[in-house]
């Protein structure tokens, strides 16, 4: 009542005392906390109840999060927007013929009573009939028809079932000659696709024959195996050397050695021809012997010891020894030795050319590999002194002794080579430039390696504690196949003329045949391959090579 009292005479006074006694009330009726707070944002709770409501009562797709609606996702190559509108039309004339009538005899002017549109139909049906003559309604009512079907004639093509929405119908084929310019555009670089998915080879895992070879030398540094372009197996055991026909089966002893002191140490097929042979033996003599005549055509010094390598480049014939050299032999003309090259500290025991002639690889047991120019040789080659060439690239990164070489045949410049037990590594060179590209550790002492002639594929020979023959992917280097079978190292292989075989030796004192490299077609080995037909029933009676 005191508030009341003094807001009565504040109000009758004239000096801005109202304004003051409604800021009184206004806070009193605050403090006394009787109505409810007002406020234009809605509470959270409030939201979420409003949510849930509207979500069990389906009301629309916001709200639906169990998963009672599914998206709408037309296909709209697959549908058809004239014909869906022409259908939806039809349908609504159907459904209400007059109302169309009705709006549009009042579509220009206002709404008109129903008694006062009936009176003008009256007079307008009256005008016609007193005159004879076509209404502008009745002539728009046959002009749409007349649209109407020449419409449905052209979109329906005279089939009354028809779908307005499709979802899984395939796109349309295009028109016989159609071209797409795009597809010629983005197609221009793209290559032939395959025909057929190319199958893998069966890789037998049991040789398909096995020899004896009596008296093979236990010696990691000797090279006494090789097969030539005449398909005839050279084998050296110990003082004696035979020959093994592919085709016939026949094995023929072709020399040995007077000294009882003496063995053989090295054989190297002529390329090509495959009509003579070279040998090697520890009294530092090279012989060039005429298979076919089964003479020696003569002998040539150079060295002061062993002969363990041998490699041919066409006419030259390189030798490799213990003394640590290399001598070129020109089997042409009567002074052969055209040039040395020095540049190993202990015995050479592996020697290969590249396929071109350009380059010559040598491995040592100074864990060296040495790459030779044959231009710089030949460089020198009109005096007939012997010259002393330098290694163009001489080569480190191998721990143990190199006599496993063998270079690419299908990439030029690349050699393979392998390393002893120290090393076990397999590594990729640049012959061009002495770059290393890759190493493989084996687990094992690489004793040899081959290419293969129709895949690209890697062959090596393993000596302790497997004594296993492993066939590589290259350039993956992933292992495809594991042979095993020897007993002791293997330290020999040799292939066959066309690739398909391979022949293994050891000091186990047997010499096994593969099919490890299969055909160049995949097919079936031609007659006169080795074990095949009638050679085959030969060869199992030929168990012995001596």
């Amino acid at each position: 009542m005191s508030a009341i009292k003094s807001l009565n005479v504040l109000t009758s006074n004239g000096i801005g005392a109202p304004t003051r006694a409604a800021d009184i009330v206004e806070m009193e009726s605050l403090m006394s906390l009787d109505q409810p707070f007002e406020s234009k944002i809605m509470p959270r709770w409030e939201r979420k109840k409003l949510q849930k409501l509207a979500s069990s009562s389906g009301g629309g797709l916001d709200g639906d999060k169990a998963g009672s609606h599914d998206r709408f996702i037309p296909n709209r190559s697959a549908m058809h927007m004239e014909k869906a509108h022409y259908v939806l039309s039809k349908e609504n004339e159907s459904s209400n013929p007059q109302g169309d009538s009705d709006n549009s005899n009042n579509k220009d002017g206002p709404d008109l009573p129903s008694s006062t549109a009936g009176a003008g139909s009256i007079e307008e049906d009256e005008v016609c009939s007193s005159t004879g003559s076509v209404t502008t309604k009745e002539a728009a009512s046959v002009q749409k028809k007349e649209y109407h079907q020449a419409l449905e004639a052209q979109l329906l093509d005279g089939k009354k079932d028809h779908r307005v929405l499709a979802f899984r119908n395939k796109a349309p084929l295009p028109k016989e000659g159609f071209q797409n310019q795009l597809q010629v555009l983005y197609s221009q670089n793209k290559g032939p696709a395959p025909s057929s998915l190319r199958s893998y080879r069966h890789i037998p895992s049991a040789p398909e024959r096995i020899l004896d070879a009596p008296d093979l030398l236990d010696d990691y540094y000797l090279n006494i195996m090789d097969w030539g372009a005449s398909n005839i197996l050279a084998i050296a055991l110990s003082q004696t050397l035979y020959l093994w026909n592919a085709v016939t089966g026949d094995i023929t002893e072709l020399m040995s050695v007077a000294d009882a002191d003496d063995y053989i140490t090295s054989v190297s097929w002529i390329q090509d021809t495959g009509s003579h042979l070279a040998i090697g033996t520890a009294s530092a003599q090279t012989q060039l012997w005429d298979v076919a005549g089964q003479k020696q055509v003569r002998s040539m010094g150079g060295h002061s010891a062993r002969v363990s390598a041998l490699s041919w480049n066409r006419h030259i014939l390189s030798s490799g020894s213990r003394d640590s050299t290399i001598v070129h032999h020109d089997v042409r003309v009567q002074q052969h030795h055209i040039a040395t090259l020095a540049g190993h500290e202990q015995e050479v025991c592996g020697l290969s050319w590249s396929p071109d002639g350009s380059l010559l690889a040598s491995g040592g047991n100074d864990n060296l590999l040495c790459l030779w120019d044959n231009a710089s040789i030949s460089a020198g080659g009109g005096s007939r002194a012997p010259q002393t060439v330098a290694p163009r690239y001489k080569l480190a990164e191998h721990q143990a002794a190199v006599k496993a070489l063998a270079w690419c045949p299908f990439e030029r410049n690349i050699l393979a080579t392998g390393g002893g037990t120290a090393d076990r590594c397999i590594k990729f060179w640049n012959g061009g430039n002495g770059a290393l590209l890759n190493s493989i550790d084996t687990g094992s002492q690489v004793c040899s390696l081959l290419w293969s002639k129709h895949e690209k594929e890697l062959l090596s020979s393993h000596g302790f504690s497997q004594n296993q023959l492993c066939l590589w992917k290259y350039p993956s280097m992933v292992k495809v196949k594991e042979l095993t079978g020897h007993t002791s190292r293997v330290l020999h292989l040799a292939q066959s003329p066309d690739g398909n075989s391979v022949v293994s030796a050891a000091p186990d004192e047997t010499i096994r045949f593969w099919n490890v490299f299969g055909s160049a077609a995949g097919g079936k080995k031609k007659d006169g391959a080795a074990g095949a037909g009638p050679v085959e029933q030969k060869l199992s009676r030929a168990m012995h090579i001596r």
